[in-house]
């Protein structure tokens, strides 16, 4: 159960984020917060991680699907608190990039370091729940295999 909360919770602030860039700013907009180090920018990607495969938004809803299924199915198995922690984010961060898919056909980035490829709420919860799932598995196996 604490895996679904903590999705929401991240789906939510996902969702909220990406919405007030869509009414604050224009596609391809950008306001500096720290001008030259950090921006919000309204990017439309139409692809997966640095806009690699554009517009193949067909397979990743099917990839996302299956992501979301098997976590949906393994998550009540789970009652370790930091594996809980990581498919809580990665399932919201999934879900969140899923609505967009379906919504627009893309989805809505606008995290600008301007050193590395703009991203979102939904991205920065899947890339940590990576990092925890390792964690995770470095502390249980003493190893990856």
């Amino acid at each position: 159960m604490r895996v679904f909360v903590g999705a929401g919770l991240v789906l939510l602030l996902d969702q909220i984020t990406k919405l007030a860039v869509r009414r604050c700013l224009l596609p391809g907009e950008s306001f500096p917060i720290i001008r030259g180090i950090f921006h919000l920018s309204y990017v439309q990607n139409p692809g997966a991680a640095f806009g690699i495969l554009k517009y193949q938004t067909g397979l990743f809803i099917g990839i996302t699907a299956l992501v979301v299924a098997a976590i949906i199915f393994y998550a009540p198995r789970v009652d370790q608190g930091l594996l809980s922690l990581a498919l809580s984010l990665e399932l919201g961060g999934a879900l969140g990039n899923l609505i967009d898919r379906l919504r627009f056909g893309y989805v809505v980035d606008f995290l600008d370091f301007r050193i590395w490829p703009v991203f979102n709420v939904a991205d920065m919860a899947i890339v940590i729940g990576v990092g925890l799932i390792f964690l995770y598995l470095l502390r249980t196996e003493g190893h990856v295999a």
